[in-house]
């Protein structure tokens, strides 16, 4: 298996640098276990196995960390979205993950005109009137240049790195078996789902590489919010924007960050605080197309105490009934209705937690003493975000996992209530949701709702018996043909058959030996027996097959005790 890994990733270099890396932060017991420093031996490639001292001392998460910085954009960015799992890391994993910063040193102008002009069909001095060549930010896929079009107009060219894809690509495809690798020969990290993360992770990266996707979602957001002044998207300029270039309006404010320039601009604080959550909430409870990543940086404050969010390459995905399921979680934690979140939990529970997932019962007693502790605390006391990080630690004591889109909007909500506290002590999110919560849970019961899933329904009933015949038809003509098979398959019977099998063996192995002894003592009282060494020939022979078989039998059942 490794050996395809090598060769899907076609970078049997860039293979021996991960393993280096992780050999250099003191992974290199995890190394020897998917066989990477075996292999890498084979091809001639020599590994120095010990962990310098300077990282002996950091902790695992710490040390986690620095080894994705070392190995490039790819795994920042793979850091970055596993800073979104709160359902899978502790807090001290995920304070690290956050810590991943995506910088890069900018690419000279010289190297990236050729791409640009492509992207825009002509020079950019002929499309821009002025074009600033040092980049306003740098990142490992991309950097921005700020300009300004012929009607004065200040924008900015978000252009992609020249041959990143590529590299990129190359180093999802190792991921993606070293993932496999990790899950079939590390047990303890099974319950991170090193599979499913990645193929999160491939998706995300993807997406975030089609600057049109990132267009296309700024426009969408924007619409959302045509009737709030207040929420400022930056406009797209389709003429110029493409896979690999977007061009966007300069938002000139107050970054999210500068706390000190809010005050001094004479901002309300408290008004931001409100206004950034009702719009975030909205995207997230009403729109179903929320800002995946809210932090300061990507947010601006503007005069007028209105706000900008710029960067939407990440954003989540959140159904009518995914949204409605979320309003019943939150507002379930905020009335202290214990048997409602627990309902919903059990109901998101992605369905290959195996043997780690926990008894529902249990999980229903947890949640019910989890959420009876916050009972009679007054709303504006409630720290809500503070709720769902102890809700996800609950999760994970459980094993169980959400699926990707919701563990974005828990990260999401947990980003948004720092922020407001930031700009607000007093920010109360609680009282900021809960209004919305009651709208999206009334909206769902109303008439228009019910019916509209009424008719949902009928379509798919209709289509089903539409099909019937047909697929009865597959079934027969497969039944005739003798096609037609049943597969069960039952994990623990599976698993009892196993063991019977090998006590089966086990007894016939030991009735095997019994019948040795017994025979082996008839010949040895044979005369005629030729004798060897002064013991009868097949009596001597009887005898070491009595031993073999007597040692076969005590080692496996020592092997059975051990597993």
């Amino acid at each position: 298996m490794l050996w395809q890994a090598i060769g899907a990733a076609r970078d049997l270099s860039r293979v021996h640098e991960i393993a280096s890396v992780l050999i250099h932060y003191g992974f290199s017991d995890l190394v020897r276990r998917v066989g990477l420093g075996k292999v890498l031996e084979r091809a001639g490639r020599v590994l120095h196995w010990r962990t310098p001292e300077e990282f002996a001392h950091l902790d695992p998460p710490e040390r986690v960390r620095r080894a994705l910085e070392e190995l490039g954009p790819t795994f920042i960015k793979l850091g970055q979205v596993l800073a979104a799992r709160v359902d899978l890391f502790p807090p001290e994993w995920i304070a690290e993950f956050g810590k991943l910063q995506d910088a890069a040193p900018a690419a000279p102008f010289d190297h990236i005109r050729a791409q640009l002009t492509e992207d825009l069909g002509q020079a950019p001095e002929a499309v821009f009137a002025e074009l600033e060549v040092e980049p306003l930010a740098a990142a490992s896929l991309a950097q921005v240049h700020r300009a300004r079009l012929a009607d004065g107009r200040t924008v900015v060219l978000k252009v992609r790195r020249p041959g990143i894809r590529p590299l990129v690509e190359a180093d999802l495809h190792l991921l993606a078996r070293l993932a496999e690798l990790l899950e079939a020969e590390a047990s303890e990290l099974r319950r991170y789902r090193p599979r499913e993360v990645v193929r999160e992770f491939t998706l995300s990266l993807r997406r975030e590489l089609d600057f049109a996707a990132e267009c296309r979602n700024a426009e969408r957001i924007a619409a959302n919010f045509a009737d709030h002044p207040e929420v400022v998207i930056p406009a797209i300029h389709w003429n110029w924007c493409g896979e690999r270039l977007n061009v966007q309006d300069y938002v000139e404010g107050i970054a999210g960050r500068n706390l000190a320039a809010v005050d001094a601009a004479g901002l309300d604080r408290k008004l931001l605080a409100r206004r950034g959550a009702a719009a975030v909430l909205k995207m997230m409870l009403e729109d179903g197309l929320f800002h995946a990543d809210p932090h300061p940086g990507n947010v601006f404050y503007l005069a007028g105490n209105r706000i900008a969010f710029i960067d939407f390459g990440m954003v989540g995905r959140l159904s009518e009934e995914r949204r409605h399921e979320v309003a019943v979680m939150l507002f379930g934690l905020v009335s202290g209705d214990s048997e409602a979140v627990a309902d919903v939990l059990l109901e998101w529970r992605s369905g290959d937690e195996g043997d780690s997932a926990a008894d529902p019962e249990r999980l229903r007693r947890d949640i019910d003493a989890f959420v009876d502790q916050y009972k009679g605390v007054p709303l504006k006391r409630l720290d809500l975000g503070a709720m769902l990080s102890d809700l996800m630690a609950l999760l994970r004591e459980h094993g169980l996992a959400l699926p990707p889109e919701l563990s974005l909007l828990v990260k999401a909500f947990i980003t948004l209530e720092g922020m407001g506290r930031q700009l607000d002590p007093d920010f109360d999110i609680a009282a900021e949701a809960r209004p919305l919560l009651q709208q999206v849970l009334l909206a769902h019961r109303s008439p228009a709702a019910a019916a509209r899933r009424g008719w949902r329904s009928l379509g798919d009933a209709l289509e089903l018996l539409a099909g019937l015949p047909q697929d009865l038809g597959s079934l027969l003509r497969a039944g005739r043909r003798g096609r037609l098979r049943l597969q069960i398959d039952v994990v623990s019977l599976a698993q009892a058959v196993d063991q019977l099998d090998r006590a089966i063996s086990r007894m016939t192995i030991g009735i095997v030996t019994a019948a040795l002894i017994i025979g082996t003592a008839i010949l040895m009282t044979v005369v005629r027996d030729p004798a060897l060494a002064g013991l009868r020939t097949f009596g001597l022979l009887g005898f070491l097959g009595t031993v073999l078989g007597g040692l076969w039998v005590l080692l496996s059942i020592w092997r059975s005790g051990r597993r």
